[in-house]
């Protein structure tokens, strides 16, 4: 006599749409990433920059920008690239960069779980512990 094993439960698995402008107008703070979702080992964050960031660059991970609304500046130290609106930039792991913002701008990162927003700088604006929203 055989004893009949049922299949293993599959896990319910919930699918989330993301409002970006809503998840936007929770916060006010610039320079400081929010997570607001996960691709296997990287993450996807909104950030609102104004001003001038630090010069800094990133050992180990590349860099995905994506301008949602204003305007960026990508400084490197052979040259800037403007971004506006709908456009995106990939910074290389190990590029000096510096983003700057002359008025708020809202951005999109995709980059690794491990990336510090200030990479190999740590300062006032070093965020080691990211809020999810």
């Amino acid at each position: 006599m055989y004893t009949r094993i049922p299949p293993p439960r599959r896990r319910s698995i919930v699918i989330e749409k993301i409002d970006l402008a809503r998840k936007l107008a929770l916060f006010q703070e610039t320079w400081s990433p929010k997570i607001v979702g996960r691709v296997n080992d990287c993450l996807v964050k909104l950030v609102k920059l104004q001003g001038e960031f630090v010069w800094h660059h990133h050992e180990a991970e590349d860099e995905l920008f994506l301008v949602l609304e204003g305007r960026l500046t990508m400084r490197f130290r052979d040259g800037d690239v403007e971004l506006g609106k709908g456009e995106m930039i990939v910074v290389p792991r190990g590029v000096e960069h510096m983003p700057v913002a002359a008025e708020e701008t809202h951005v999109l990162l995709f980059e690794p779980g491990t990336t510090l927003n200030t990479g190999n700088v740590r300062d006032e604006r070093t965020v080691e512990h990211l809020e999810r929203i």
